[in-house]
């Protein structure tokens, strides 16, 4: 129940930060910011394989934790994809209603990240090494 919770907030946090302003961010260094998250995303999608794929943060009975890719240097690049794309839109036409949605979204998916971590840790005997062999969400910093 609690993925699936999560995982509502993170869908609606989205929706509503789709809906309220453009898909394309505008100004040269906010595309770029777009580009370079989905550019993360597909990579990211393209190394864990769409049978390895998940929504929701449970692990998958046949799940293999990927270690190559974007995930030799962080552990969670879809989520910092989605903070990228969703951050260019969101300064893109900026608004405190904006901002606070984003927000919302940073802290479900640090909640969901941690969930996450715990169930991954449960199943694959070296998840912990591989945490210590890598960051979080932003390399070198977190």
């Amino acid at each position: 129940m609690k993925s699936y919770s999560l995982v509502l907030v993170q869908f609606g946090a989205l929706a509503l930060i789709a809906l309220t302003g453009p898909w394309l961010a505008k100004g040269f260094l906010l595309q770029l910011l777009e580009g370079i998250g989905l550019g993360v995303g597909l990579w990211a999608l393209m190394t864990i394989q769409i049978g390895n794929f998940n929504v929701t943060p449970d692990v998958k009975q046949n799940g293999q934790l990927v270690q190559t890719g974007p995930y030799q240097f962080i552990r969670h690049p879809m989520y910092l994809a989605l903070l990228l794309v969703t951050l260019a839109l969101v300064c893109s036409q900026f608004s405190l209603l904006r901002l606070g949605i984003w927000m919302v979204l940073l802290v479900v998916l640090i909640v969901k990240m941690a969930f996450e971590e715990q169930l991954l840790a449960a199943h694959f005997t070296n998840y912990t090494h591989y945490q210590q062999q890598t960051y979080r969400l932003i390399p070198f910093i977190y």
